[in-house]
């Protein structure tokens, strides 16, 4: 079992929280960096919530 499916294990049934552990994340590294890597730190945050599963597709996304 590799490191990304133990991951993915422990955070089955906590998506909620996972996106939200990824949203502050990227906002946190957004604010030390003044918003210069913003795209960046966007694919970021997007390619992490694909790759876990938080986003749920029947509900539009939250601003």
């Amino acid at each position: 079992m590799s490191m990304m499916d133990k991951i993915k294990n422990m955070l089955k049934g906590h998506e909620d929280r996972t996106s939200k552990g990824i949203d502050k994340s990227g906002d946190t590294v957004d604010d030390k960096t003044q918003g210069r890597y913003g795209g960046q730190v966007d694919t970021g945050q997007d390619r992490l919530k694909d790759e876990f599963g938080t986003e749920r597709r029947d509900r539009p996304p939250q601003s």
